[in-house]
């Protein structure tokens, strides 16, 4: 069974996708589906971890996630969990942390499809000029630049 709950935060509505047990999406999309009448205990926490993460109490988050993907999709989704909290790392940077340092391309490609945003920090992944480029989800520069602001703010 899937559970869903819908949390509005400073970047918009946040949706949290779960099993009884993982959280298995996080992401920041126009509501789409209703809250569930029944909430799992993995549900809870992640609302509370986020919103303590919003309020700038929360720099790492302790949820049991369930992410899908490709052998070389959860190499670079284990990775983005090593980046620190308001610290930043090139696309390039990260082909190399997952051992394939010509993979670019395929780094970014993977970022973006990462189901679980802001807990798998995708947003901490800039281009090698500085620059933000995009964001997971299609959502905008705008959002990545936010949340980066945030974790140095709160840093």
């Amino acid at each position: 069974m899937e559970y869903c709950r819908n949390i509005l935060s400073p970047i918009g509505n946040v949706e949290l996708l779960s099993t009884e047990e993982f959280i298995t999406s996080v992401s920041i999309v126009p509501m789409r589906k209703s809250d569930s009448a029944t909430e799992p205990h993995c549900l809870l926490l992640c609302q509370q971890q986020l919103r303590e993460y919003f309020d700038g109490r929360r720099t790492s988050f302790d949820l049991h996630l369930l992410l899908q993907g490709t052998p070389f999709q959860l190499r670079v989704w284990k990775a983005l969990q090593t980046i620190p909290y308001g610290s930043t790392i090139s696309y390039k940077a990260l082909a190399e942390l997952v051992g394939s340092p010509r993979a670019i391309r395929a780094v970014g490609g993977a970022n973006g499809r990462n189901p679980i945003c802001i807990i798998v920090p995708c947003h901490r992944v800039i281009n090698s000029n500085g620059k933000l480029g995009g964001y997971s989800s299609g959502i905008g520069a705008d959002t990545k630049q936010w949340l980066l602001d945030h974790e140095t703010q709160y840093r």
